[in-house]
């Protein structure tokens, strides 16, 4: 009876330690997603003055980018939060970008009212597929992505952020 009572602790302590050492590892991209980076980074996109803007410039940065729309009530609730932590990435050379599922007049209108201080873009219905490449496979909004400078997805999020778990996120690049 004790002998079979020290098996199944070791089985359940081996089974645990493995469950621990998953759990932690950390995400790793797949190539899928690298080619959906350069496939993002490969874009133009029209910016908040109307003009197409080539995403490349943002190529071998760290970014943070939010896939958002001016409906979607979670996004409106974090973007505040996201426009204030770019002001403490920026010495850190990361940046956050906004790719808006939505019309080029909603997005500008909303940008103003709320002072965003981080580069929106004009995603339309092709940003919800450029989404879904980067594994937002619920097809959701907000849906967020942290990038390595390396063009590697470290991280993804769907829904609203936690903006201390994004934080500490951060830390690792």
């Amino acid at each position: 009876m004790k002998r079979k009572f020290v098996t199944l602790a070791i089985v359940a302590l081996v089974a645990g330690a493995l469950g621990l050492a998953v759990g932690l590892k950390k995400h790793e991209a797949s190539p899928a997603e690298s080619t959906a980076v350069a496939n993002l980074l490969n874009q133009s996109m029209t910016n908040l003055q109307g003009n197409p803007e080539s995403l490349s410039k943002w190529k071998g940065k760290a970014l943070v980018v939010n896939f958002w729309a001016t409906w979607c009530e979670p996004c409106v609730e974090e973007m505040p939060e996201l426009s204030a932590l770019q002001a403490q990435l920026q010495p850190r050379n990361i940046h956050i970008l906004g790719i808006g599922i939505d019309s080029l007049d909603n997005v500008a209108r909303f940008a103003e009212k709320y002072k965003i201080a981080y580069p929106l873009y004009i995603g339309g219905m092709s940003g919800s597929e450029l989404s879904r490449q980067l594994g937002n496979k619920a097809g959701g909004l907000p849906f967020t992505v942290l990038v390595g400078s390396d063009g590697k997805v470290r991280k993804t999020y769907l829904g609203r952020l936690k903006m201390q778990e994004l934080r500490q996120d951060l830390e690792s690049l």
